[in-house]
Parts: C-alpha cells; structure tokens; sequence
C-alpha cells in the first residue's frame, strides 16, 4: 500500500475553471497535478489540483495574479 503524505488540494467551483488552472500551472512549471477531488471534500466541479504543501505560497501568488479563482484550498494526507 502506497504511504499517505500532506498535499495541498485546490479545489474549483467549474471544470472550465479547473482546466485554466491546470493549463496556467503547467504553463508556468508550477508543481502539481489535477485530480479526482478526494471523498473527504466536497467540491462542485469534481477536480482538484494536488501540488507539494510547501508549494502553497508560490501557487497561491501566481493564481492571483493571473486572477483565476479557486473554491478552496486544503491540506490532506492522500
């Protein structure tokens, strides 16, 4: 069995606005990935941004910037 370690989850309220997000990170080398929201949040789209905890600070500044939106951001061991 894989060992579960903290990750940052950013959730989104649209799939169109999961995607940007995706794209805008890949774009900038941003670490992370989309995934499958996990059971333990409850999310309108069903995506999810998985990225290192330490990441938060540099993601969070960038999504700003660039003035795209997230519903929430957690961190959980998945």
């Amino acid at each position: 069995m894989r060992k579960k370690e903290p990750a940052l989850i950013i959730t989104f309220a649209t799939t169109a606005a999961a995607m940007e997000a995706e794209s805008f990170c890949l774009s900038r080398q941003l670490p992370g990935r989309i995934i499958p929201v996990p059971r333990e949040i409850t999310a309108g789209c069903g995506l999810a941004w998985k990225a290192p905890v330490e990441a938060e600070e540099q993601i969070t500044a960038e999504l700003k910037k660039a003035g795209l939106l997230w519903s929430a951001m957690r961190v959980l061991e998945v």
